[in-house]
């Protein structure tokens, strides 16, 4: 695991909340890819694939609020710098074994800032959609292990998940 900052950038000298200056940093391409999943009855999961759930087509409505919230993500997190995001593709990978569905999500900008919280946030709200379009037949859903798994661009450089996560990770990665 990298060393921990010597300090946090949230905070002014006196501990003050503050938004980060990126005025100074380059542009450069910044690439997030994040993950997460929605356990289920397997009752459930049937309902989602055979699209007969009465709310509608579950993933394709989870897939658009994945992609609306990626873009208002700093609406929601206070200290998110607002990004002109070039592109949130959200991935669903059911399994009908465990009765659950992974989603994961890759989101690109040219910025000054990266765009992890934009690619957690359309997995956290791709997974809300599932469980709100789902809870009418299964409120025991559990939306869960939402983690980054890979993150390019900018000072820091690239960041993957460690060798003994990768299988996590090549799990879910393939139905992007």
């Amino acid at each position: 695991m990298p060393d921990a900052p010597k300090s946090l950038s949230h905070f002014d000298e006196h501990g003050a909340s503050r938004m980060v200056d990126v005025s100074a940093k380059d542009e450069t391409r910044r690439e997030a890819v994040a993950a997460g999943e929605v356990l289920m009855r397997s009752e459930t999961l049937k309902l989602i694939l055979d699209r007969k759930m009465a709310k509608g087509d579950v993933l394709e409505v989870a897939r658009l609020a994945g992609i609306m919230a990626a873009k208002r993500t700093s609406d929601l997190i206070p200290l998110c710098h607002p990004l002109p995001i070039t592109s949130v593709e959200l991935g669903f990978a059911p399994d009908e074994e465990r009765g659950a569905v992974a989603i994961t999500a890759r989101a690109t900008v040219t910025g000054k800032t990266g765009v992890e919280m934009e690619a957690l946030t359309a997995v956290a709200v791709a997974g809300l959609t599932i469980y709100d379009m789902c809870k009418a037949v299964d409120k025991e859903m559990i939306i869960g292990r939402i983690r980054l798994l890979e993150k390019s661009g900018g000072r820091s450089g690239h960041f993957r998940r460690p060798e003994r996560l990768e299988v996590e990770r090549s799990r879910v990665e393939p139905w992007l």
